[in-house]
């Protein structure tokens, strides 16, 4: 009997998948990386199917690559060869709700912005939310510590993690953290398994904590700018007044082109940057009109504050579109670099002068209250992997941003794709750290190997 026949004969009927067009939907993530060949997927809908698949790939040695909504943007999810894809979409129970507690127990196929819509029911919130909130999964978001718009108030989604049930490489369950708000007993499980790309353990549920909502519709601001430096000066000036803005985003020229272009917003000519700034505050109108000064202050050329909830999320859902309205412009190479706020125009300059000297098209967006930047490099539709120049404007931003006191990846993870620049953040002594706790968990190098480290 091959591996897999036996795989099947240990799942109930229907949850392992081997027709090959079949396997290859679930082999991608929305990278342009061209995956390996799949044994078969595994649509797990109980944790037992998870404890299963584990138990077989173990004693069969095969690696398992797990998968949420496959919204991911480094590789992490990317199937390599010979592996079985283990698909956790299915397992989308919100276990509990607890007003009383303020958490949640949910699975990991739970999609993010459906878990935020039930905890409102209860005058409640789930504070991380990644552009993909609508479509991206809460295992995802384990996976790669994912941030989102309101992190800058809130956190990201490691903040938000109480506790966790995962299956680990040999099929053992192990539960972490707890239910309450603090707990220190032994080391943080929790932590280390958040933003571990699926490379320990398999989470199969999630205790997270929930936030009271605001009492009143957020306040919300655009302000427009002739040079994105100007615009990255008024974020400095924001942050540095004491604004505490639950929301703080910044669009360049190229992301703002490619938007109008899809969506028709009425871009100004002039018009280089954009800040879009937001407060839950009690006194979230007084905050936005502070911030407004602000930007005028630091060369705003328009400003506007929303006067209604429905134009807050007209504001809101233009900086949403920005990376569909990338995709529509070519194949995208995503980087999420993060350096510290004040070394914001610095790096945006950076940025903008790479794309001058190797002529690459990159649009730059960034969670600009906690100096967290996409710069997304576009090439042509088609290409098996980005062109040398684009290689090279790639590794000056890396460069630039650890040069700048940053880091390489502020939410997306190392996946795959940053994999080339790891060792020049990590170096060697982290490096070895963390091969030997990845051989704690997984002694057979069976869980998506390849990725992260």
């Amino acid at each position: 009997m091959s591996p897999i026949d036996a795989l099947a004969e240990k799942l109930p009927t229907g949850r392992l998948l081997t027709d090959p067009d079949v396997v290859d939907s679930y082999a991608r993530d929305r990278t342009f990386l061209e995956p390996g060949k799949a044994l078969g997927v595994v649509l797990a809908t109980t944790r037992d199917d998870v404890v299963a698949t584990m138990r077989w790939a173990s004693e069969h040695r095969v690696p398992v690559v797990p998968r949420g909504a496959g919204t991911g943007l480094a590789g992490g999810a990317t199937a390599t060869e010979g592996s079985v894809v283990l698909s956790l979409i299915r397992m989308n129970a919100i276990r509990e709700l607890s007003p009383a507690d303020e958490i949640a127990v949910v699975e990991p196929g739970v999609i993010t912005a459906d878990l935020d819509r039930a905890a409102r029911e209860h005058g409640l919130m789930y504070a991380p939310d990644p552009s993909s909130y609508e479509i991206s999964t809460i295992g995802g978001n384990l996976a790669t510590n994912a941030g989102g718009l309101r992190c800058v108030k809130y956190g990201v989604t490691r903040d938000s993690a109480l506790g966790l049930e995962v299956v680990l490489a040999d099929g053992r369950v192990l539960n972490t953290g707890r239910r309450t708000v603090k707990g220190v007993t032994g080391y943080d499980l929790t932590g280390l398994f958040v933003g571990s790309e699926g490379t320990l353990g398999v989470i199969t549920a999630a205790t997270v904590r929930l936030r009271r909502a605001p009492l009143a519709p957020p306040a919300t601001f655009a302000a427009e700018f002739g040079s994105l430096r100007e615009a990255a000066a008024a974020v400095s000036a924001i942050i540095a007044a004491g604004c505490q803005p639950s929301l703080m985003e910044l669009l360049d020229r190229a992301t703002l082109e490619a938007i109008d272009d899809w969506r028709h917003i009425g871009l100004e000519p002039a018009t280089r940057a954009m800040l879009i700034g937001q407060s839950d505050a009690a006194d979230g109108q007084a905050v936005a009109l502070r911030m407004q000064e602000l930007c005028e202050a630091n060369g705003a050329t328009f400003v506007a504050v929303s006067s209604t909830p429905a134009e807050a999320e007209e504001l809101i859902a233009v900086r949403r579109m920005a990376y569909q309205a990338k995709e529509r412009l070519g194949a995208c190479l995503v980087e999420d670099v993060c350096v510290p706020r004040s070394a914001l125009p610095e790096m945006i300059t950076a940025i903008e002068a790479a794309a001058a000297r190797h002529d690459v098209k990159i649009c730059t967006v960034a969670h600009a209250g906690d100096g967290n930047l996409h710069p997304v490099f576009i090439f042509e539709h088609g290409t098996a992997e980005p062109p040398a120049e684009v290689w090279a404007a790639a590794d000056e931003v890396f460069t630039k941003a650890l040069e700048l006191g940053g880091t390489l990846t502020g939410e997306h993870g190392v996946g795959l794709l940053k994999r080339r620049w790891l060792d020049l953040e990590a170096g060697p002594v982290v490096s070895e750290v963390q091969r030997g706790i990845k051989a704690v968990f997984d002694p057979l190098g069976i869980l998506n190997p390849g990725k992260a480290i």
